[in-house]
Formats: C-alpha cells, structure tokens, sequence
C-alpha cells in the first residue's frame, strides 16, 4: 500500500466506524458501467461539505488493488447490483488518489505545487514498478506510459479538490497553466485509453472554460447545474432525511425548512449532508454548513457593483426566484462580468439553488438565508443593509399594528426602488410590498395569489412552527381605501386560507392602498375576529 499508489481502506472504513452512514454506493455502479469506456472521465462539482470526499474514500476502497475491502461493502446496495459488476472490479484496479488540497498545503511554495505532485508520485511509482521508469523522468504521463509498456497496467485516477488551486491561486495564472497542462497531458492525450482505466474527480467548481470550451473536454461533468444521472448522489434525498428524522426523533418539517432548498429534475429535492448529520447528532437544528466558512467568502461576491445586483439579491431574500443565463460563466472566481455570472458561481458554490426547467435562481433554505443577511448586514452594500433593517421595523409596525408608520415606510421603499415608468403600476405595488416584509421570511412562509370558491387573496404570511407571531394577511388596492381592502377580506373569508397550512391560530388583516395621483399609501390594520 502506498500514499499514491492503492491507498488503503482506513478512511472509507472510519467512514462506516462512525454509523448513521447514508448508502450512497450507487455511485459504484455508474463508475463501473463507464470503465474503459469513452465515458470513463468523470467530473463531480459540489459545493463544500457535500459528500465529495466521502465518495472518494469510498471509491478508493473499492477499487485499490490492496485495500482487502469486501467485507466493508456487504451491507451496502452496490453487492446487489443488477449488472452484477460488483466482484468484478473489487480491489482490482491500480487506483492512483491524488488530494490536491494536500500537495497545496505541504509546498513550501504555492508554485511548486504541480512540480511536487509529478515528483512525489513518480518517486512512489518507481519503488512499486521498479526498472519501469527511465531516470530524468519528470512528466507523471509519460512515467505511466512507460509503466504500461513495461507491464501492460492501466490506472483509475481519482482526483480530489480537483479546482484547489483555482481557488488558492486564483490570479496567478502560471501555475494554473502548468496544472491544466498536467491535467491535459492524463485525460486528453492519444495515449490517455492507454494508461487510464478511469478516472473520477472532485471539486466545487467544474472545469474551467477558455473561451467557450472546456480546459479538458472529455470529461463528463455533473454540476450543481447539470448532475445528471448522479443527482441523487448529490446530497441526501427527502426520502433519507425522513428516515433519519424518525431514527434520531427529529422534526421533519424543521429539517426541511432549515436545509431543503436544492431542487434537480430528477430526483426534486436534495439536502446539504453536513448540515443533515450535524443536526441528527447535536439534536439540534441551526446553522452548520455556512460555519465551516466566513461570510466573507460570500460577501466578496454580493458586495460587486454589478447592474441589478442589488435588487435582485433584495428580491431573493424576500424568497423570489430569479431568472439567470449561466452560459457565460468562466467556472472561475475572477472572471465574472454581470450578475449572472455572480449568480452561477453562488450555485456551485452552494449559497443558491437552480431549477434546470425554470432556469431559475433562489436561496434555497433558512440556513444559507442567515448566511445572506449576515452578510448583507457586514458589507459594504450600505443600500442593502439599510433594506434588510427597514423590513425589520416594517413587521414591527405591523405586529404593532402601528398602520400609518406602515404606509410610512411602503413610501419610502416605493420611492427608492420603482422606476418612475412603473410607479403607477399595480405589479409594482405588490412587489414593493413583498420588499418590505422581507424580514418576515424569518418567522413566516409565505404565499401569493390564492385561490378560493369568492376571489384571490394577495398574500398570506403562515408563521413557522413554534412561533408566537400572528399570521398576515394582506389585500391590495389600487385607488380605492385601505378600508375597503380589509372589507374584501371579511366578506370573501379569505381568512379561511391559513386552515389550508393546518394554522388556526391569531390573524391580522391588513389593507395596504395606493393613491396612484398623490402617491400615497395608506394602511388599515385590523385583528380578525371571526364571523
């Protein structure tokens, strides 16, 4: 066994060791299903704490020639694979892992760190194949050609952290250069069907673009974008998280809200592991995940003063979805040009969802929205920080039931962020409306535009679980009266809409009205009392 060369199964049998392991040996089979084959380079992109190097470990286990590993697998769903490729593949491949996190830490030089990683695993690689490798070698490809030639062995490559260096190194093109080359020179050469069997990488980012094309085109990418066959394996389902909940005596529904959010075709919904396994064990819901980084990482990015950035960000944080173009983005962290491609990066960096079939973006749960507004609160986006602290007084003054001090503030969030072409313009109301009670995304679910047997009801803020606030329910006018929206309320019962989330509990009415020839806004604010 070596550090390179068929690493043994320690890290995949501490996995285990720990219990309340997720199965996710499915991603065997696809591995197996491609191996030798033209679709035999994979590329997985996930953000931090996503599972990524659990996989690894795990198909290290499998593969290596000296892991001894079948007993590790026997309760695993891999020794029932229908294509019946288990033992076929089991500790038979010369596996080479590399962890480029690793090499980066342990140079002396950030630079060096391509020329390290040839020399360290030549230097290996000669000790297990001796007489193999010609002195003055340096090139890692052309070290494993002569193997083959030698011995006829080809090598599974596992890469994990692949983009570490894009990201630790991200202005200094040089040594990314030199890496891409190294990487070019394994996976997109004539001679790659030669000396590799397979390979699987890792990172956060997929790979990157020059131009239009991808730096190693013959890799298959699964992305938080595109995953493909492998979306299941992305995270954990809402099918493992309800069975843990009910192992562990967790509430289901908190889960959901605090984690859900991430959405793939194939599969719906899909949770962050890390922040799944660290509520089981604490008993606990909070905010795990965004804990192993600063906000400052995502502060860097929302704090760019790029066209529409900031309402944007104001309407997700209000739970809207947003429309994107992620086609232009570099799968880099320096060469963004618009907020679209600010956007793209915060998906694959975990901080935003993406509905394929939408091509939607959104915050996808409560713990990545502490995230958000704590850095909104900490940045340099004065306007933003000064949206997210007028909310707050907003459901105050509601909760107050302080009417005027409500119409008050519509005026100013009105004023601020309405064009003057869409002033008079009753979408624009209701989306100034939802601006201001952004903060209510903290205590409340919210919903739009139902539908019942006497009209449609505006909105209606549902208080999360365990609250003591009471819900909102919010009509619209346009040159009317506040009054008369309230009147609409009582008359079409659309107080009847909050039965409909198994809420019976206190209820204010709220009629909001815009005079659309003296611009003002008024409020009426009532405590339903029911009929």
């Amino acid at each position: 066994m070596g550090i390179y060369l068929n690493p043994p199964a320690d890290g995949f049998r501490a996995i285990l060791k720990r219990g309340m392991y997720i199965d996710k040996s499915a991603l065997i089979a696809y591995t197996n299903s491609v191996l030798e084959s033209d679709r035999m380079l994979t590329c997985v992109s996930r953000p931090r704490r996503f599972g990524k190097s659990f996989s690894v470990r795990m198909l290290c286990a499998y593969y290596s020639r000296e892991a001894d590993s079948e007993a590790l697998f026997a309760d695993l769903k891999i020794t029932h694979d229908k294509d019946g490729r288990f033992r076929e593949y089991l500790n038979q491949c010369d596996v080479l892992f590399l962890d480029i996190t690793s090499f980066i830490s342990t140079a002396e030089d950030i630079r060096e760190t391509v020329h390290d990683i040839q020399r360290d695993v030549i230097e290996e690689l000669k000790e297990a194949f001796p007489g193999c490798i010609r002195e003055g070698v340096r090139a890692l490809s052309k070290a494993l050609l002569q193997i083959h030639a030698r011995t006829g062995k080809k090598f599974f490559v596992i890469i994990d952290e692949w983009d570490a260096l894009f990201r630790e190194a991200k202005n200094d093109e040089e040594v990314q250069r030199a890496y891409i080359q190294l990487l070019r020179s394994l996976f997109k050469s004539g001679q790659t069907a030669q000396i590799i069997s397979g390979a699987y990488m890792t990172g956060i980012l997929p790979v990157k673009k020059y131009g239009t094309q991808s730096a190693l085109t013959d890799f298959c990418e699964f992305t938080m974008l595109e995953p493909g066959p492998l979306a299941e394996l992305a995270g954990f389902t809402e099918g493992e998280v309800r069975a843990l909940c009910a192992e562990y005596g967790l509430d289901f529904e908190e889960a959901r809200r605090w984690y859900d959010g991430y959405y793939f075709d194939r599969c719906s919904h899909i949770y962050n592991p890390k922040s799944i396994m660290e509520a089981v064990i604490n008993h606990r819901f909070s905010n795990y995940w965004t804990q192993t980084e600063t906000y400052e990482s995502l502060r860097t990015y929302i704090d760019l003063n790029f066209d529409g950035l900031k309402d944007a960000l104001v309407d997700m944080l209000g739970g809207r979805h947003l429309r994107i173009d992620t086609g232009t983005f570099q799968n880099d962290m320096t060469s963004m040009k618009s907020k679209d491609d600010v956007f793209t990066l915060l998906v694959h960096l975990g901080y935003l969802a993406y509905d394929g079939g939408k091509g939607e973006v959104f915050i996808p749960n409560e713990e990545v929205r502490e995230e958000f507004l704590r850095a909104v609160k900490n940045g340099r986006r004065q306007e933003l920080a000064k949206a997210v602290m007028r909310s707050d007084r907003m459901l105050d003054a509601t909760l107050r039931m302080d009417a005027d001090l409500v119409a008050e503030i519509l005026e100013e969030v009105h004023g601020e962020n309405t064009s003057p072409q869409n002033y008079n313009n009753e979408q624009a109301l209701r989306s100034v409306v939802i601006m201001a009670y952004l903060s209510c995304m903290d205590h409340y679910r919210r919903f739009e535009e139902l539908a019942g047997g006497k009209g449609y009801s505006d909105l209606l803020f549902v208080p999360m679980r365990g609250s003591d606030k009471p819900a909102l329910l919010i009509e619209l006018k346009w040159d009317k009266s506040a009054e008369r929206a309230v009147m609409q309320i009582k008359e079409r019962d659309y107080a009847k809409f909050a039965g409909r989330f198994d809420y019976d509990g206190a209820i204010l009415l709220i009629g909001i009205n815009y005079n659309s020839k003296t611009k003002k806004h008024t409020c009426k604010i009532e405590a339903y009392q029911e009929q």
